[in-house]
């Protein structure tokens, strides 16, 4: 029989597991979540869905990123893979569907992947996520090229 959860979910938002939330940001010092609310925040400095995260840069913060799981998902794994692209640190909770256009244009063979043994308990709940986990660490990588941009502008 299909689980109904697995193919449909009532919400899009999955409010990260605090204790979950702490341990990864003693790793990383995170900055700036980009897609929260007013109430469940992980960082001094947010979006909110009004302000829209994927409308503002995230230059110069270390961002943490649970991103809504509907369909806008894709969105914002490309707003951060194109902040990646200019320097950001990024790291990113998302469900694991590797079948997905984003995971393979946007993850896949680029970054850092930490699959989540087990199920999380999303907004600190009881019940386990629908869902396997994984978190994407986007560290800004220096290209060849740009190494030979750098080097030749200080040996002109």
């Amino acid at each position: 029989m299909i689980n109904k959860g697995m193919m449909t979910s009532l919400t899009n938002e999955w409010g990260t597991p605090k204790l979950f939330f702490e341990e990864l940001n003693k790793e990383f010092n995170f900055t700036l979540d980009p897609c929260a609310t007013d109430e469940n925040h992980k960082c001094n400095k947010y979006y909110t869905l009004k302000q829209d995260g994927l409308k503002h840069t995230w230059g110069g913060e270390r961002v943490y990123c649970n991103p809504p799981y509907g369909r806008e998902i894709s969105k914002w794994v490309e707003k951060a893979y194109a902040e990646n692209k200019k320097g950001t640190f990024v790291v990113m909770l998302l469900p694991a569907r590797t079948d997905t256009k984003w995971f393979h244009n946007y993850i896949y063979k680029q970054h850092e992947i930490r699959f989540i043994k087990g199920r999380l308990k999303f907004n600190d709940g009881k019940q386990s996520a629908p869902f396997p986990s994984m978190v994407v660490v986007m560290r800004w990588k220096l290209k060849w090229r740009n190494w030979m941009r750098i080097l030749s502008f200080i040996t002109s």
